[in-house]
């Protein structure tokens, strides 16, 4: 029972840096209608921008992942306004193939700038652990859920109570009422984008912090993410940070139970098994499990 509990713990801190994945592909796509394949490359420039800012120049951890994230909001913010505002009039698939155009171009750049080797970015929490109920829980799965849920909580409130906010969830609703309220829509894509970007350049940062490491393979955790956003269906906000959880706890407890109850499966199921609650969820409810389904003509 301690071996489970520790297992969930773990599972719900992966998750919580998969929900905010998550998040930043509902929010960008509710706000502009495209899928945002390069969100792996926010990811992992989150991490080594940190690596820079706390190891090579020496800055204040949170102050130096802080400026990370700032930096690929930033980029974010470019890659809408220069790539997916040029290709609006496109059918949206345009915008999507030049997503994955920007992540494979983005990879490249960061092996070229930073090689292949693994940073270590810091480890603010220290390696210890603490004990729960009996259960021992390193510090830094604690941190993990700490920071999701501030952020998770302040992104509640600045879409419920701010301007901006406001203005994004109309843009969202209807973008050409929002125009005809005078909404500058340009500025609301740009931080939809932006937004994305470092919600995705913050999970980088906590995938990476402590005993791991920022890495060329890094940004495939946005893959791993992925499931997530098809479980809320790509419109409900705190559907994705569920469907991160989920995906969360099915990758942890996989890697801990089936090499023991199932080898026959192989030593990496656990990175499928998420994609395999994926296919379930589109096979009984197409349009996600927090999505209301169309109605069907017979």
């Amino acid at each position: 029972m301690t071996e489970l509990a520790r297992l969930v713990v773990e599972g719900v801190a992966l998750g919580g840096a998969y929900g905010l994945v998550a998040l930043g592909f509902v929010v960008i796509a509710k706000a502009t209608g495209v899928v945002n394949f390069a969100q792996g490359t926010f990811l992992a420039l989150g991490a080594y921008l940190t690596y820079n800012g706390a190891v090579t120049w020496g800055l204040w951890f949170p102050l130096a992942a802080a400026l990370a994230v700032a930096a690929s909001a930033g980029a974010g913010a470019g890659l809408e306004r220069l790539v997916v505002r040029r290709l609006a009039a496109r059918p949206p698939h345009a915008a999507i193939m030049a997503t994955i155009g920007v992540a494979v171009a983005g990879d490249q750049v960061i092996t070229m700038v930073w090689g292949f080797d693994h940073h270590p970015i810091g480890d603010p929490w220290g390696a210890s652990s603490l004990r729960l109920g009996g259960v021992s829980v390193a510090t830094v799965d604690v941190a993990v859920l700490a920071v999701t849920v501030v952020v998770v909580a302040a992104g509640a409130v600045f879409f419920a109570r701010s301007r901006l906010g406001l203005a994004m969830r109309a843009r969202a609703a209807d973008g050409e009422l929002a125009v005809a309220c005078g909404i500058p829509v340009h500025a609301v894509d740009a931080l939809a984008w932006a937004l994305g970007a470092g919600l995705a350049a913050l999970a980088g940062v906590l995938l990476a912090a402590g005993t791991a490491t920022a890495r060329p393979d890094l940004g495939l955790a946005a893959l791993r993410a992925f499931p997530a956003v098809i479980l809320a269906g790509f419109a409900s906000v705190p559907g994705a940070l569920v469907g991160g959880l989920v995906v969360g706890l099915v990758e942890v407890l996989t890697a801990g139970y089936a090499p023991v109850h199932a080898p026959w499966l192989g030593v990496n199921v656990h990175q499928v098994a998420p994609y395999a609650v994926m296919l379930v969820v589109l096979w009984l409810r197409p349009a996600g499990l927090f999505t209301a389904s169309p109605a069907r003509r017979w």
